[in-house]
């Protein structure tokens, strides 16, 4: 039996700050309201604490936060995008969910060198979409697993 790689991607789209990121869709388990975050001492500042979502704890970090960039306060766009790393279910708190699109993986670019910041680390690539640019995020790199469990 062989298996056909498709040259498909389904991303989920989110917003932070201006910028447009994306993770692959089968990373993502579901995307909330933001609800009571409960803090937790004594874990990185970018980790906002827990949440208890359908009876099971979940971390919860602020993208903004870990990117660099200056915190801002929830609005009613804020979502909890539920992420699954491996074995570990984070939730990321982002500026906005925008869209789902299927993109084509030969549209994936390197990400450019001339990229700073901290973020430039945790970029898988990225896609021009008409006028948009998504960057694609390597969740893994993004959350540092062994911080959070």
């Amino acid at each position: 039996m062989t298996v056909t790689l498709t040259q498909e991607l389904k991303i989920i789209v989110f917003q932070l700050k201006e910028k447009e990121y994306a993770i692959p869709v089968e990373q993502v388990r579901s995307i909330e309201k933001v609800q009571h975050i409960t803090r937790v001492p004594g874990v990185s500042s970018y980790i906002k604490g827990v949440i208890n979502l359908r009876g099971l704890v979940t971390p919860i970090v602020d993208l903004r936060n870990r990117f660099g960039l200056e915190e801002s306060d929830y609005s009613d766009h804020t979502r909890i995008i539920i992420a699954v790393i491996g074995d570990v279910e984070v939730g990321l708190v982002v500026d906005a969910a925008n869209d789902v699109l299927d993109i084509s993986r030969d549209a994936i670019e390197p990400p450019p060198e001339i990229v700073g910041g901290k973020e430039a680390e945790y970029i898988n690539g990225v896609v021009k979409i008409e006028k948009r640019l998504l960057i694609l995020l390597d969740l893994e790199k993004v959350m540092n697993i062994d911080q959070i469990k």
